[in-house]
């Protein structure tokens, strides 16, 4: 899933021409750094939405709603992205500075959507497992998320070791299983190329679940051989769900 490992698509039974490295799904999530106050949610800090001190431009503080259902609600609400005020404050907490960039508003505004459509692919990546995997669940939620692009994973350093390049950011999202279960998802981020101008992404996503314990292995183990029999094989694995379509 995500790449390496896929499955079918997934249901839709729940809500849900910047530089690349600039454009990082870490840029935002990876904000906060040691000593700062941070919400454990999504460890950052809480949101500023005051422009900078030599800030050349004006920027929106409006938030966007994802499709991604928040874990911490009973009431359906779903994550906010970052405004482009709250990026570029974070960008900045990180070191970058805006004149060595020659950065616009338009790009600004690029940035966010690739941020954003980048994050919502790799929700959709953890939906697939979710759905093909654990139909039991009907409505899987995020709990909490946080960047970690210094902690390679052990698949992503194997990669490395077999001559392929290592992802240039990594997350690690929580997701509540209808309340019985919760479950690590490793994210790491590989360099696709250009940004696509009609999808907005530029990134291939390798999302797993974490090797914590046995039943993600197994799940992780059944996907492999279900891509074997696929790829190697040329049969089609009898899945225990059929493959669904994206409704939204």
């Amino acid at each position: 899933m995500g790449g390496s490992e896929s499955a079918p698509r997934e249901r839709g039974s729940c809500p849900m021409n910047a530089d690349a490295s600039t454009a990082s799904p870490c840029a935002y999530a990876c904000s906060a750094k040691p000593g700062d106050e941070v919400n454990p949610l999504n460890a950052m800090e809480p949101p500023n939405q005051k422009p900078a001190p030599d800030q050349p431009f004006p920027l929106s503080t409006q938030r966007v709603k994802s499709t991604i259902p928040k874990a911490t609600s009973d009431k359906g609400e779903t994550w906010e992205y970052p405004s482009p005020q709250m990026f570029w404050n974070a960008m900045l907490k990180k070191g970058w500075r805006w004149k060595e960039d020659a950065i616009g508003q338009k790009d600004m505004e690029n940035i966010i959507e690739i941020h954003n459509a980048n994050n919502e692919k790799a929700w959709k990546e953890v939906l697939l497992w979710e759905n093909i995997l654990h139909p039991e669940c009907d409505c899987p939620k995020l709990k909490s998320f946080k960047g970690d692009a210094k902690n390679i994973s052990p698949k992503a350093r194997l990669r490395h070791w077999l001559g392929y390049e290592l992802p240039f950011d990594r997350h690690d999202w929580i997701v509540d299983r209808c309340g019985k279960r919760e479950v690590r998802y490793i994210i790491d981020y590989y360099d696709a190329g250009p940004v696509d101008s009609k999808t907005k992404l530029f990134t291939h996503l390798d999302v797993r679940p974490a090797l914590t314990d046995a039943e993600n292995a197994w799940d992780r183990l059944l996907v492999w051989y279900w891509r074997f029999k696929v790829d190697w094989l040329g049969l089609n694995p009898k899945l225990p769900i059929p493959p669904f379509e994206d409704k939204h």
